[in-house]
């Protein structure tokens, strides 16, 4: 269609696009763990028994299906983090985040992989690689990630 004349068409309305998504098999049964349970599971390869978290299928090293869940505990060690110090709108809660706060990775006693979240500790700058970290979750969990507030820093 030409639209030599230059006037542009516009048409305003509300959508509204509802949608659901499946987590999969293993993401199901670990997000329904974490929430009914507060038990932060992984799967572990058969062949070279690497644990897996949070959980798929297949072994990446291996490439033979992983069969044997395994209950975690919540407690890891810090490999890395970061402390931000510039507001931003949480994804998780659509609200802005107090800051400054931790944010790293954590190795759970027995798993291969770490998980990303918000990390703490009395004062941030406690936070050091190699520190013990424990999840403390939500009361009321929903059946996400965002079950676990954050991991705190296990301090002596």
């Amino acid at each position: 269609m030409n639209n030599k004349g230059g006037s542009i068409l516009v048409a305003e309305f509300d959508a509204k696009f509802p949608y659901d998504y499946s987590a999969g098999r293993y993401g199901s049964y670990f997000f329904k763990k974490l929430k009914d349970e507060k038990k932060i599971m992984g799967i572990r390869c058969p062949k070279c028994d690497r644990v897996f978290v949070p959980p798929r299928p297949g072994c990446g090293y291996c490439f033979v299906k992983n069969t044997d869940w395994v209950d975690l505990g919540d407690e890891g060690t810090l490999w890395g983090y970061t402390i931000v110090q510039f507001p931003f709108l949480d994804p998780l809660t659509g609200l802005e985040r107090p800051i400054p706060y931790g944010y790293g990775f954590i190795e759970l006693k027995g798993a291969a992989t770490r998980l990303q979240h918000f990390v703490t500790a009395s004062n941030l700058n406690k936070l050091r690689i190699g520190i013990k970290m424990k999840a403390v979750f939500r009361e009321e969990r929903a059946g996400n990630l965002s079950d676990i507030l954050y991991f705190k820093a296990i301090e002596e």
